[in-house]
């Protein structure tokens, strides 16, 4: 199988930016020396040109000196040393083979990545199940399982409803809650919706943080952005004082609730009794303001809900997706342009390794596993027999490790960093029997690895991604930086036929997997490589000629019954709530200058000049009662762990609450978050725990420039 990539060498090279999702087009140039260098393309279809600092820095760590260049294998004496290519394959397939043979196939997790292209992750997904088991997972677990699962339930696909372009040119209200998209989408924030803003439109923002959003909106002379900034963990609270309001006035869409909706009654018996008032207190906003952006909210043409990991990373994150449904359900904001529930998805094809299936209850495409006509269906494909029983999420299997899990395969994904309570994760990472670890960089997971399969980065590979709005493009990659490397794709596909050597694994390259993905995707099975060309298609697209949908729903929902699902919901607190022991709430996320843990950003020079360390905000009260000033060193501290970190005395966050990033791998936020999970959608509770905090007298914050992963 050829693994050349099909760079041109006499002009730029159109790909996309590796970074966020929103899914902006970059060039990329490579010198004679191997050097790889940022163009801008100024007619890229989602960002016209537009780049934020990340995306200009993207090329920055694709040289970088730390990258791995030959394959590592464990010896005798527990040092990783350089091994042949078949030396590292063999020992992975003689431990794949034992483990199986000693405990059964459910002994392995996989791990897809939302880093890598939808073809590396339909073949990791298809690897796990032809070796017989369905517990593979990516970082959508993390981040956005609870609004997949959601949004899937209650109106038949887990994505965004709308496209960023229809979303600009025709909503009149935004209402964003527990997103950041001036720190974390930022070229969407100001191509699409300040865009929007300035020609008018209203945005009502949800978050207990004041960040980068609240500032892109803060325009001279207009009064249309209400920052209603909520204690972490009480949305659903907030939300049920707008539904209530919406019933109250009689704001409800009387004729789409009746005609497209099942669920209004239950809804209405949930806020029956609802006090309004004891709810806006606890969620501490004033109710006349909660009420105000309810009036917004409902009396606008087209309102959009945008939501994010705020709402996504908790215990109840589904109810709190549910609840956002709900509000644009019963006021008829889905189905047209300028409306809907739009996820905004975290990383460059998070969005597309679920929709290729690198889940552990869907095939690719959502197609229930458990069904037995669906796997049917891709059987006669795949010509090999598919699990029935979902398998395990990637937290699941984390917490089985020792127990009923003993190996993993790990494709660019960092569980020790990414997954909360690192401390626990790196005791179970010891237990673990076997580990491969495919990576660009050493990762602090790669330390645990029995091999680690060096793979070519973003900027060096073909395939295709999948941004926010369900947009599939196509990546394009210059020559081999390091020849040693290679591309996931081609790593899977030798390790698959050697395990196998039935012929399933046998492709030429990206764009023949991407052919046979059709054919068990029908979101997908309109598409080819050449209709994608360099505009790229919204899903789904099922048959050929078909131009993808800009947005969902127009003539009804893809569930069941076809109907749009209402279901009340009640409030739960966090699993953590202060006490006198940790008497803070601690809450987490992202920052513009970095992304997830770190491997390709804090590569970058250009990066970790503007954001060198990892640092915790604090409310002025709070700084004032426990002695800290601006500037000092303190720790801060969980049930589960302990990080140094700079204080920064500010009063965007509220009193009473703490805030800090998973960015930084020597003082890592991870160390300190619960990792309790939501019931049905298994993500971690990430944005709630009960914390403390005290001045460090030693001031030396340690070695800022290791750099961490994502």
């Amino acid at each position: 199988m050829s693994s050349e990539s099909s760079g041109e060498s006499d002009g730029p090279t159109k790909t996309i930016c590796p970074y966020c999702g929103v899914g902006c087009g970059i060039q990329i140039t490579q010198d004679d020396d191997g050097e790889v260098s940022f163009r801008p393309w100024a007619d890229a279809p989602v960002n016209e040109g537009s780049i934020c600092i990340k995306g200009g820095a993207a090329t920055q760590s694709v040289n970088h000196e730390d990258r791995l260049t030959d394959p590592l294998v464990r010896d005798d004496d527990g040092v990783l040393r350089e091994a042949t290519w078949d030396e590292a394959y063999d020992v992975v397939v003689d431990n794949m083979e034992r483990i199986r043979d000693e405990h059964s196939a459910q002994a392995m997790g996989f791990y897809g990545c939302s880093k890598a292209m939808n073809e590396e992750n339909y073949l990791v997904q298809k690897l796990a199940r032809r070796y017989g088991t369905n517990s593979v997972d990516t970082c959508t677990r993390m981040c956005h399982s609870s609004t997949v699962y959601a949004l899937k339930n209650s109106l038949g696909e887990g994505a965004m409803t709308n496209s960023m372009a229809d979303l600009e040119e025709a909503a009149d209200v935004f209402w964003i809650q527990g997103a950041n998209p001036g720190e974390q989408h930022p070229i969407a924030n100001s191509q699409y919706f300040r865009q929007a803003v300035l020609e008018g439109a209203t945005v009502i923002q949800v978050d207990p943080h004041a960040n980068k959003t609240t500032k892109s909106f803060d325009i001279t002379d207009t009064d249309r952005h209400m920052h209603l900034q909520l204690e972490p963990g009480t949305d659903i609270p907030l939300l049920n004082v707008v539904i209530k309001t919406v019933l109250e006035n009689g704001w409800v869409d009387e004729e789409f609730v009746a005609e497209r909706t099942e669920g209004f009654e239950h809804l209405t018996e949930t806020l029956e009794d609802f006090d309004k008032e004891a709810a806006a207190e606890e969620a501490g906003v004033p109710l006349e303001d909660i009420e105000l952006a309810a009036e917004k909210y409902a009396k606008a043409n087209n309102a959009a809900i945008f939501t994010g990991m705020g709402m996504s990373q908790h215990t109840c994150g589904v109810d709190n997706v549910q609840n956002e449904i709900n509000l644009a359900l019963v006021t008829g904001n889905l189905g047209r342009p300028g409306t809907g529930v739009n996820p905004l998805r975290g990383q460059n094809n998070v969005q597309g390794a679920s929709d290729v299936g690198a889940m552990p209850n869907v095939l690719p495409g959502y197609r229930d596993v458990s069904d037995p006509e669906v796997r049917a269906d891709v059987e006669s494909v795949w010509d090999f027999e598919i699990p029935s029983e979902p398998g395990l999420t990637n937290v699941e299997v984390s917490h089985e490790i020792g127990d009923t899990i003993h190996g993993l395969y790990i494709m660019g994904e960092n569980p020790v960093m990414s997954e909360p309570d690192t401390n626990q994760v790196e005791k179970r990472m010891e237990e673990l029997d076997f580990m491969v670890v495919q990576d660009v960089f050493p990762t602090e997971t790669a330390e645990y690895a029995d091999v680690v399969l060096p793979a070519t980065s973003w900027a060096e590979r073909d395939g295709t991604v999948v941004n926010t709005d369900r947009r599939t493009q196509r990546m394009r990659g210059v020559d081999k930086v390091y020849p040693n490397t290679k591309d996931d794709l081609e790593i899977l596909c030798d390790v698959g036929n050697r395990l196998f050597g039935d012929g399933s694994f046998d492709f030429e390259g990206p764009e023949g997997v991407f052919e046979e993905l059709r054919q068990v995707a029908p979101i997908f099975h309109g598409m080819t490589y050449d209709v994608l060309g360099e505009e790229g298609v919204h899903w789904p697209c099922y048959e050929p000629g078909d131009e993808g949908d800009a947005y969902l729903y127009e003539d009804g929902f893809t569930t069941e019954s076809g109907l749009g699902r209402i279901e009340g919901v009640r409030h739960q607190p966090p699993k953590e709530t202060p006490d006198e022991e940790y008497p803070l709430i601690l809450t987490t996320g992202r920052i513009i200058e970095h992304y997830n843990t770190g491997t390709m950003s804090r590569r970058s020079e250009t990066l970790t000049r503007v954001e060198p360390e990892n640092f915790v905000d604090v409310h002025p009260a709070d700084a004032e009662e426990y002695g800290i000033e601006d500037g000092d060193y303190v720790t801060l501290k969980s049930r589960r762990g302990e990080i140094e970190v700079e204080a920064r005395v500010t009063d965007d966050i509220k009193r009473g609450t703490v805030w800090t990033t998973p960015h930084f791998a020597e003082s890592a936020g991870n160390r300190l978050t619960n990792d309790v999970l939501d019931e049905r959608a298994k993500i971690p509770e990430y944005k709630a725990a009960a914390a403390e905090i005290e001045v460090t007298v030693e001031t030396d914050a340690g070695d800022v420039d290791a750099p961490a992963d994502d």
